[in-house]
């Protein structure tokens, strides 16, 4: 085993994409401290220790940089919404973009570009209302309120939220894996060591009840242990169909005539539809935080907490659904599919090519993909309720939520480099 993970550094390539995603990491941690012009983090802190929500779990993303209020306090969050909304609005509602989603490459450099510039105003809208909302919750935490503190302040906050976003494209450019999933990898796991801290102080400040205390935290470490082997169990759950090409004479060659596998995967989205999920579900109550005492700011702060038997819970689950069939669908397309099967004289034995082709795998899409938004469905939402009827702390079911984008996180980079050493002609250090 540990011969075949050093094969990972004998490729000249690979490495360098190591090093280049860590040094990415140093850089995104470093910022993680540098604290934002004229802004008091202590109190900031305070407020935080004494209150929970909505923004615990934004400090657990972005690696307590919302607790330290440095420029990267608002995290990568407001790339991500900024990325459903373009992807939603791909969808035939603008023609223009429905247009460039066809177009191949050209269609998405116009999108992402289209993105970037949709992240930077939702950015600086969020900071300016992130500064005003903090003043008025903790008073003193702004040193000087006046207008330029407030515009030096949202803008701190914006570029380090477009520095994360380009940090993000370089690591899925030149690193491994999907950087903007890396980065809130990163931020859960330097935030992790602190909740554990927490927690074990919680469960342990009463020696009477100290047995009670190892109880919990055995079945903490249970239900991880559970959620660990489920993620990679259903990640590794691929369905092969099988594809046959029809032999075909060009000049003096022969082409074709070999059998192959189209791998569809149990859950092709990866833990992507959690993300968007808790995106779209923290946005209004990010919001709503800051006008606490409103009678429609308390209604949704109340039924959009998913921790909660509330109406926030039915519909975390609703949207990891949806966005489980939509990122499925948009990552493979049925139709496409099938056309180039056609093109290419391949056909799945026992079904006609052209539309039969197209039905037949979209029939074994939906069902694949029903199982795996059941499924994230699932390990999203039952530790949470697990933990709302053992009555243990908030930080716990946050930890849960982490904990599954951790380990889809790990796992799909995992995957990546083994992808990498097999192609070429290295043993890889991941069996089945």
């Amino acid at each position: 085993m540990i011969r075949n993970l050093g094969n990972i550094f004998k490729v000249e390539d690979l490495r360098r994409r190591i090093f280049f995603t860590l040094m990415m990491l140093v850089v995104f941690r470093i910022g993680s401290f540098i604290p934002v012009p004229n802004t008091n983090a202590n109190i900031l802190q305070q407020m935080m220790n004494e209150t929970q929500g909505v923004f615990n779990l934004i400090n657990a993303f972005s690696g307590n940089a919302l607790q330290n209020f440095s420029i990267f306090a608002m995290g990568i969050m407001p790339y991500v919404t900024a990325s459903i909304v373009v992807q939603l609005l791909s969808m035939d509602v603008i023609p223009a973009f429905s247009r460039w989603a066809k177009e191949g490459e050209v269609g998405r450099r116009k999108l992402a570009q289209f993105t970037r510039y949709f992240t930077v105003v939702l950015a600086l809208i969020q900071s300016i209302g992130v500064s005003i909302g903090f003043n008025r919750a903790a008073a003193g935490f702004i040193v000087d309120e006046s207008v330029w503190s407030y515009s030096l302040i949202a803008l701190s906050l914006t570029a380090g939220t477009c520095f994360l976003m380009w940090m993000g494209e370089q690591i899925t450019d030149k690193g491994i894996g999907n950087g903007i999933s890396i980065l809130i990898f990163a931020g859960i796991v330097a935030g992790l060591p602190g909740q554990v801290g927490y927690l074990a102080e919680d469960f342990f400040k009463d020696k009477d009840q100290l047995f009670l205390g190892i109880l919990k935290m055995v079945g903490v470490l249970l239900v991880a242990i559970i959620l660990i082997v489920a993620v990679i169990y259903i990640q590794q759950g691929v369905r092969k169909i099988p594809v046959q090409y029809t032999k075909r004479v060009v000049g003096r060659k022969m082409y074709g005539g070999q059998s192959t596998h189209i791998p569809m995967k149990t859950n092709a989205a990866g833990v992507i539809p959690v993300i968007f999920a808790l995106s779209l579900l923290m946005f209004p109550q990010t919001i709503a935080q800051f006008w606490q005492g409103n009678p429609v700011a308390d209604w949704i702060i109340v039924n959009f907490d998913y921790t909660k038997f509330s109406l926030g819970m039915a519909l975390y689950v609703i949207l990891i659904i949806g966005f489980t069939y939509f990122y499925t669908f948009v990552q493979l397309n049925p139709i496409q599919l099938s056309d180039q099967m056609k093109k290419n004289g391949g056909f799945i034995p026992g079904v006609r090519p052209g539309k039969a082709t197209t039905a037949y795998l979209t029939k074994v899409m939906n069902r694949l993909t029903l199982t795996g938004a059941l499924f994230l469905a699932a390990v999203s939402i039952l530790p949470i309720i697990l933990i709302i009827l053992a009555g243990l702390p908030q930080q716990v079911q946050i930890g849960g939520t982490s904990l599954l984008i951790v380990v889809g996180v790990a796992l799909e980079t995992l995957k990546t480099i083994e992808s990498q050493l097999i192609k070429r002609h290295y043993k890889g250090f991941m069996h089945k």
